[in-house]
Formats: structure tokens, C-alpha cells, sequence
């Protein structure tokens, strides 16, 4: 092995140990920091953000990557994927003047500080000068990384995410399900119509005992709270390291499935992050395979186990004992159509399965207008309005329930809107292909045992660690690359013929 492989492999540990600091430091200002803090946590997240900056783009690691692979037939498999993997975070990152990423990043900080006053106002015009400013410096970091890169602005912004899904792919994929969903969606509504309407049990479901029932799924699915935690905010998200996973959900005391759920959701996040290769802890080739293969995992959990038939016939007693309840509404089948009712709504992360890729649809053309300047920000409320009319035929009522509903714009992440309908998808093919290779998975989740399901996954994703692409990893375990048809399959099997 050369010396400057190794000595790569030292620089990366480096990056990595920066890399989640800045994740720790980020998941404090969204769960404990004060409100008027962010100038400070701004401060501290940019110098952190420059000194890996400086770091990776140092002249002598060019000359370290063009040394390790001139050599690279001293390297094993492994070795030579991180090596590929380390020279494409550079050119990422490389791409990028540091006085561009500077801005940028400061420009990240006090855009979400703004959103989330606006957002909680419903008031768009609050952040549109913020906005703005933003879009211009990402439309800025998508054009230096398309030169680099040799792909399409909006592309080059995708690939920080996915590095094998490309545009093509994914208009194929939308396309195709916009040609699916509008016959599907009047068929599962009519179906839906003819059945008694499921209904909340009576509230309220106070959050401390929504917290216990939240942290009793989460161990049910293998979550160590040893080495985790869960907290409320605002946005739920997964983050953390893998020996200290942070959780985050949010409350409802008017109802408790939606905090149960994305408790689960994020526990697949988090169990994935816990899989990682520990020989490769440091490596670029010991993260996640990308984004999409991430959203799978949290999808695997909540959409595909844990709104099963099964998995209520475990979880109806445990859910009903959480609160003291009694009477029919805390039924397994109640429950279960509960969390299978299919409707038009305004807010993604509430959204049903079925119409949770048009949300996702909307997203994608919106930020590709933005990004190519076929849209302009100010006009982004009535652009959302009139796409969200087309693809589910209903208005926003205000700000907060459209454009302003989701952090990614505000927080800089263009080009990861994508990744939830790659992650829907994928994790329909690999939850089929599960099923087939260990058929005692779903008997096992009707006990509440999510280990027969975690283990496939561990073998076939988990323990893989960016060594293969999503599709790649897809191809190995399911036998073809992402592709609509099993998600497709599973929607009808779901919401037609069982239901």
C-alpha cells in the first residue's frame, strides 16, 4: 500500500471526525439551542465547514489522489472504491471557491433561522430576500460543480446526493407514475368509500406517554437508547454518529400516529447509520451508499413493515396500553386502516404512501425551474399553487401548508427532494426481495420482531457501506436497477386487493 494512500486515509479520518461535529453542533440548533443563537452556531459551523474546506483542497492532497492511483494496484477492492470515492468528494469540493462555500454556508444558517420564523408566521415575504440570496449562491455552486463535473447544473447538485441517478432516470421514474397515479388514486379513494371510515381514537394523547410509546417502537425495530436519544423539534430528522444517534419526532396531542410513525421513519435512518462497516468508520467508503438507498431504510420500517397487517397485530395492544385505552377504535384493523387512508393532503411528511410521490414530483420540477432560472422565488407561492392543483387537484390554504412546509430550500439542500421517491421506491424492491429470501420476516413483525427483517437488511445494504451505488446494490439484491413496477405492485396488493 503507498504512502500516500495512507496518508489520504488520515486526511479523511480528519474530514469525517469535522464532518460530524458540524452534524452534532446542527442538531442542537434545531432540538436545544436558543432562538437568537444562530449568528454564534453560524459562526462555528462556517470556520468548521472552511477548515475542511482548506483541508481536502490543499494542493498536496491533488498530488496525494494522482499518486494512490498511479499505485492503485497495490490496493484491494475495498481500498480502490475508497480511493474513487475520496477523488469525487474532491472534485466536490474543489469545485468550489472558498469564498463561494463561505457565503454559502452562512447564507444556509440564516435562511433556516428565517424560514422557521416565517414558517411558523405562514408569511412567505419574510424570507424571500433570504431566499434569494441563497438561490443566487446555489445556482453559483450548481454551475462550478456541473464545469467539474461534466453534467447539468441541477445534476451536479443531485449527485452530492446520488451519484448514479441521473436526470433521465428520474424523469422515467416521475413520468411513469404520473401516468399511474390518477386512475390508481380514484380506484383506492372508491375502495376506501364503500368501507366504514377508520377513526382516531379519543384524545388527548399526552406527549410524555406518546414519548414512551415512541421509544417502545423504536427499541422494537433494535434502536440502543444506550448510545441514542429522541427529543422533539420542529423538522424530525435522524442524526448523530453511530455510537450516539440523535432522533427527533414531533408531538401532536391531538394525535398520536403522526409522532409514532416518524419515530419509526427515523429509526430505519438510524439503524442504517448504526450498520456501517466499523473497519471503514472514517472512509468515505464506510458511509451510506447515498441518500435515496437512506430514505429506503427509514421507508423499509415505516411504510412497508409498519403499516402492515402484521405489524399491528402486535402493535394495537401496545399502542392501546399507552394511553389506557378501550373500545373499537384501538382495534388492530382500525388501526390498520388508520394508517393506510389514502387522501389528498397539503403537508409531504403527513402524506399517505400512494400520494406522497406527487408531493415529491412537485418539489422536483419547482427547485429544476429555480435552479435553471425558469422560475423566479418570488413567484414560487403561486407556481406552488397551480402544480399543486394539477397533481392533486387542491389549493394550499396559506404559506405554512405549501411552500414554506419544508426545510431543505432554506437549509441549502437542492437537488435532495429526489431521494424520498428513490427511497419509496427502492425500498418496495427490497422489501419484496426480503420477503422472498426469509418469508418468517412478516409472521416475525406480528410479534413485534424486527430482527429477521433488520438481519437481510445488515447482509444485503447495511454492512456494504458506500461500496456499491444504489442501483448497483439494488442490481445485487433484487435483481435489477431502481425501477417503478415493484412499488407499483405493492400500492395495488396494499390498497386494492387486501384492502
Amino acid at each position: 500500500m503507498s504512502v500516500s494512500y495512507q496518508t489520504l486515509e488520515a486526511k479523511f479520518r480528519r474530514l469525517s471526525l469535522i464532518d460530524e461535529a458540524v452534524g452534532m453542533l446542527r442538531w442542537d440548533m434545531s432540538v436545544m439551542m436558543p432562538d437568537r443563537s444562530s449568528a454564534a452556531r453560524g459562526e462555528q459551523i462556517a470556520n468548521l465547514k472552511l477548515i475542511a474546506h482548506e483541508i481536502l483542497s490543499s494542493s498536496e492532497v491533488a498530488d496525494f489522489l494522482a499518486d494512490a492511483e498511479n499505485a492503485s494496484a497495490e490496493l484491494d477492492e475495498w481500498q480502490i472504491r475508497n480511493l474513487q470515492l475520496m477523488r469525487r468528494r474532491w472534485l466536490h469540493t474543489t469545485a468550489v471557491p472558498e469564498d463561494l462555500l463561505d457565503a454559502f454556508t452562512r447564507s444556509c444558517v440564516k435562511t433556516e433561522s428565517v424560514w422557521r420564523m416565517a414558517r411558523h408566521e405562514s408569511n412567505f415575504v419574510l424570507i424571500l430576500p433570504e431566499l434569494e440570496n441563497l438561490l443566487g449562491l446555489v445556482r453559483e455552486v450548481a454551475k462550478a460543480k456541473s464545469e467539474v463535473l461534466g453534467i447539468p447544473p441541477y445534476e451536479a447538485l443531485l449527485d452530492s446526493y446520488e451519484q448514479d441517478i441521473k436526470i433521465e432516470q428520474l424523469d422515467a421514474l416521475f413520468d411513469d407514475y404520473a401516468l399511474f397515479l390518477p386512475a390508481f388514486l380514484e380506484d383506492v379513494l372508491e375502495r376506501q368509500s364503500g368501507r366504514p371510515v377508520p377513526h382516531l381514537p379519543q384524545g388527548p394523547f399526552l406527549k410524555p406517554r406518546q414519548a414512551v410509546l415512541c421509544r417502545r417502537m423504536a427499541e422494537a425495530v433494535g434502536f440502543d437508547f444506550s448510545t441514542g436519544r429522541l427529543d422533539a423539534t420542529l423538522h424530525p430528522f435522524s442524526g448523530g454518529i453511530p455510537e450516539d444517534s440523535r432522533i427527533t419526532t414531533r408531538y401532536d396531542e391531538a394525535d398520536f400516529t403522526s409522532a409514532m410513525m416518524g419515530v419509526l421513519h427515523e429509526t430505519g435512518h438510524a439503524m442504517y447509520e448504526r450498520g456501517r462497516p466499523l473497519k471503514w468508520r472514517y472512509q468515505p467508503i464506510g458511509e451510506t451508499a447515498g441518500l435515496g438507498m437512506h430514505e429506503s431504510q427509514s421507508l423499509i420500517v415505516e411504510m412497508q413493515a409498519s403499516r402492515s397487517r402484521s405489524f399491528f397485530s402486535w402493535a394495537a395492544p401496545v399502542i392501546r396500553d399507552s394511553f389506557a385505552g378501550s373500545g373499537k377504535g384501538w382495534d388492530a384493523d382500525n388501526l390498520y386502516r388508520l394508517a393506510t387512508r389514502v387522501e389528498r393532503s397539503f403537508i409531504r411528511v403527513d402524506a399517505d404512501e400512494v400520494t406522497y410521490p406527487a408531493h415529491v414530483a412537485l418539489r422536483y420540477r419547482l427547485e429544476r425551474a429555480m435552479i435553471d432560472g425558469d422560475l423566479l422565488p418570488r413567484d414560487l407561492p403561486s407556481a406552488w399553487e397551480d402544480q399543486f392543483k394539477q397533481l392533486l387537484a387542491i389549493s394550499p390554504p396559506n404559506d405554512q401548508h405549501g411552500c414554506l412546509q419544508d426545510i431543505h430550500w432554506y437549509d441549502g439542500a437542492w437537488g435532495y427532494f429526489p431521494t424520498y421517491s428513490i427511497g419509496a421506491m427502492a425500498a418496495a424492491q427490497l422489501f419484496a426481495a426480503a420477503r422472498e429470501s426469509d418469508p418468517n420476516i412478516v409472521s416475525a413483525l406480528g410479534r413485534g420482531d424486527f430482527s429477521p427483517l433488520m438481519r437481510w437488511l445488515r447482509k444485503n445494504v447495511h454492512d456494504l457501506g458506500a461500496r456499491f451505488t444504489t442501483n448497483e446494490i439494488l442490481q445485487q439484491a433484487t435483481g435489477q436497477i431502481l425501477k417503478p413496477e415493484a412499488f407499483k405492485a405493492h400500492l395495488r396488493t396494499r390498497y386494492l386487493d387486501e384492502a
